[in-house]
């Protein structure tokens, strides 16, 4: 089976995951990149990016080759990731031409941040969409989409493994009681506050965290796979905070932070019970920042128990089909994971 994957390579990105899983199950697979479409200079990216809703620089020239591609290589189907650079008409021509278009709707299309008309008038013309959030189902099937399907993220065994500290170096550096690896988003600040003011010692990384007083003395920027593997292995706790711009009911880190083995605190949602179980089977819930802070301090006090959740979830997640191999079985087969409309 030939698959066309739209997406990224590199760190964690999504389309890199599929590539690998596709290759791990023998299928043909080539991967355009979404990247592509957006090169220019800085001024002219913020420019269509503000003034122009969004719009990727070179938007018609990557349907153009998109469109080649199918015409030489002709695939059985296209799996493209969140706010793909395909619009409508290309969406059209596919479908004329027979070959079936999926979308894993990695992104909240109706957020402030990724919001752009050219990728909602596409939207209905893929014949299923799959998001790895619920609270968008309804809104994907009112917008005209044909099949809806709920499909959780999932985690890359080549990427997301244990991989504890080394050596007295690494267990200074790495040897935190708490970590969190993700985007310094403003509503995230107080949870980290409220660490550092507790006491516990934080390693922080991701994007943006410079920006704000509170958590730039302890950000430690951007974390490729290898360090952030690392620095989740060799903390006692880990952090879940869903992305609420996002509408976010989990995030890739529920399932990387578990497939890591590290004890696991996470956000108290729909999704995560249903990944996870009810509290104190593979993890623990928090709803505000003084639950929180109260049951890391339990946990940092119970070694026993923190090391029993992490097992318990590491299994959990690593014998439970929640590789990007797994979900990419699902989407070419057709299959649901859960809610469909």
């Amino acid at each position: 089976m030939k698959v066309l994957l739209i997406g990224n390579r590199g760190g964690t990105n999504i389309g890199g995951c599929l590539e690998r899983a596709a290759q791990a199950l023998n299928l043909e697979v080539r991967l355009l990149e979404s990247r592509s479409a957006m090169h220019a200079p800085l001024w002219i990216r913020r420019f269509n990016w503000w003034v122009r809703g969004r719009r990727p620089t070179w938007l018609r020239s990557f349907n153009h080759a998109l469109l080649a591609q199918c015409r030489t290589w002709r695939p059985h189907c296209i799996l493209a990731t969140g706010l793909a650079p395909v619009n409508r008409q290309t969406m059209r021509a596919l479908a004329q031409a027979g070959i079936p278009t999926l979308n894993y709707l990695t992104d909240d299309p109706w957020s402030r941040t990724h919001r752009a008309k050219w990728f909602l008038r596409a939207l209905p013309y893929y014949r299923a969409v799959f998001t790895p959030r619920r609270a968008n189902l309804d809104q994907l099937s009112i917008t005209g989409c044909q099949e809806v399907h709920y499909l959780p993220f999932a985690y890359d065994p080549e990427l997301h493994y244990p991989d504890p500290p080394i050596g007295a170096v690494e267990q200074t550096r790495y040897g935190v009681d708490v970590v969190f690896v993700g985007g310094g988003d403003r509503d995230r600040v107080p949870f980290l506050t409220a660490l550092l003011r507790t006491g516990f010692r934080v390693g922080l990384y991701g994007s943006e965290w410079d920006r704000f007083p509170e958590t730039a003395a302890i950000s430690s920027g951007q974390a490729d796979p290898a360090l952030a593997r690392k620095a989740t292995s060799g903390a006692k706790m880990a952090l879940c905070l869903v992305r609420r711009a996002n509408r976010d009911g989990h995030v890739m880190r529920s399932f990387e932070i578990a497939a890591m083995g590290t004890c696991l605190l996470a956000e108290e949602t729909q999704e995560h019970h249903a990944i996870f179980g009810d509290e104190g089977q593979t993890v623990m819930y928090f709803q505000t920042i003084p639950e929180m802070v109260t049951k890391l301090q339990w946990l940092l006090e119970h070694d026993e128990e923190r090391l029993r959740l992490a097992r318990a979830a590491h299994h959990l997640i690593v014998n439970g089909g929640n590789t990007y191999a797994d979900r990419l079985t699902t989407m070419l087969r057709g299959r649901e994971s859960g809610d469909v409309r």
